[in-house]
């Protein structure tokens, strides 16, 4: 049996900075990953099955395809292999909430599909298909620092993150990413590209204070409680930034301590006991 750790990923910055002829936008966005996520396991079977549970298992749509799925056939297609998997998800993440969930899953699905079925595909075969299968499941296979841009098609390492805590938290309402795209207003803005390894987490914070997630009015505008989220967490002692990720509902905080993180997180899941709150040390390298 193999087992696969998916992040969850944070959007640490998000800047639009233009759109395609097909729609499409573009992003400029400083990507890291967190210490809470789901857990894939894979062991040997004639067919390929997905099995689904953990705390959040209930929230996957039940209508369509999923992505797991998606990412395991798209594999065996692309690598020529006629085995299957028996494929077992451990649902701790929120879905249709900003930190790329499902993606995260897709990501850790060909990492280990690739493993116990023995192949492997040339990186740049490996990104397309990723790509194929959603913008952020390239940046979900890098599994580090990333400055992400394009669609999410072109990823280049950003400097080492210092060592640093977040609390996690959402709402528990999805909030699927195209309307926010669609509520968005403003111009395109651009956004300076992080050079220097920050010292520390008031440093990181300083860094990430004059960037910006663009799409936080726009899901506030869509879901107020989102910006009851931000409120809760810049209240929190110790806080130095909160900022949601992605395209929303969920919004972080981040702090300096493990200890710091892990009181506010109490303090908030006390006081919002229908949210999703985790605390979870930044993996910045």
């Amino acid at each position: 049996m193999i087992s696969v750790f998916a992040p969850a990923k944070v959007n640490l910055s998000l800047h639009v900075v233009g759109r395609r002829p097909d729609g499409y936008h573009l992003l400029d966005s400083l990507v890291a990953f967190a210490g809470v996520g789901d857990t894939l396991e894979f062991t040997p079977a004639a067919t390929l099955t997905l099995d689904v549970g953990g705390p959040t298992a209930d929230l996957i749509p039940t209508a369509g395809e999923n992505i797991v799925l998606k990412a395991a056939r798209l594999l065996a297609e692309a690598a020529g292999v006629s085995a299957g998997a028996a494929i077992r998800l451990t649902k701790r993440l929120p879905v249709a909430a900003g930190i790329g969930g499902g993606s995260a899953d897709a990501a850790a699905t060909l990492k280990g599909l690739m493993q116990l079925w023995r192949v492997r595909l040339p990186d740049d075969r490996l990104r397309a298909l990723a790509l194929a299968i959603g913008a952020d499941v390239p940046v979900c296979l890098a599994g580090c620092p990333t400055r992400m841009s394009g669609i999410g098609e072109v990823l280049e390492a950003a400097p080492a993150l210092p060592p640093a805590w977040l609390v996690l938290a959402n709402p528990m309402v999805p909030l699927h990413t195209p309307p926010v795209f669609k509520a968005r207003q403003g111009p395109f803005s651009a956004a300076d590209p992080l050079t220097l390894p920050p010292a520390d987490a008031r440093a990181l914070a300083e860094a990430l204070s004059v960037r910006r997630n663009d799409l936080t009015a726009a899901a506030v505008s869509i879901e107020p409680v989102v910006g009851e989220v931000l409120a809760a967490l810049a209240a929190a002692p110790a806080c130095l930034l909160a900022r949601m990720s992605g395209s929303g509902a969920t919004c972080f905080g981040l702090f300096g301590a493990e200890a710091e993180a892990r009181a506010a997180s109490t303090a908030i899941q006390t006081v919002r006991p229908g949210w999703w709150v985790a605390p979870a040390e930044l993996l910045g390298r």
